[in-house]
């Protein structure tokens, strides 16, 4: 355990995050995404994972570290249902709030078709699975900066 950290980041999650530079992406992801074949294909090449919680929970956790990159439009992305692609589920609307808190103000998701999500998180530095068993909790987050103290 360490001060100030949630126990919820790893070692290996930890690692991933302070090797991410400022506009590397990565995706948290459902227990039903691909994520062990999409992993291989991201720059650090093989699968992270945080079981047991929510995609809200991961993002939270993650978030509570890394700032989102304001130099982009798309920096927190959801997975779009198939079919429905303003429909926004209840994990979805989960992960929103956790964006905004960490945050401090609204951070609108961009919806991104189910197929390009899977491209989308193969140029991804890392892949991190959750627990979540609710269809559509997939997302992408892309690092910002943390700007010096004056």
């Amino acid at each position: 355990m360490l001060k100030g950290i949630s126990p919820l980041l790893n070692a290996d999650v930890l690692h991933a995050l302070k090797s991410m530079g400022h506009g590397d992406m990565l995706a948290i992801v459902d227990t039903n995404f691909p994520a062990d074949a999409i992993a291989r294909q991201t720059t650090l090449g093989h699968l992270l994972r945080i079981d047991n919680v929510s995609a809200a929970e991961a993002v939270a956790a993650v978030l509570s570290l890394m700032p989102l990159d304001t130099f982009i439009a798309d920096a927190a992305a959801r997975m779009e249902v198939v079919g429905a692609a303003d429909v926004v589920p209840q994990v979805q609307g989960e992960v929103q709030a956790a964006i905004d808190s960490a945050e401090g103000k609204h951070w609108p998701l961009t919806a991104v078709e189910r197929f390009a999500f899977y491209e989308r998180a193969k140029t991804a530095y890392c892949v991190i699975q959750t627990g979540e068993r609710r269809f559509y909790g997939c997302f992408t987050l892309t690092k910002g900066v943390i700007p010096p103290e004056n």
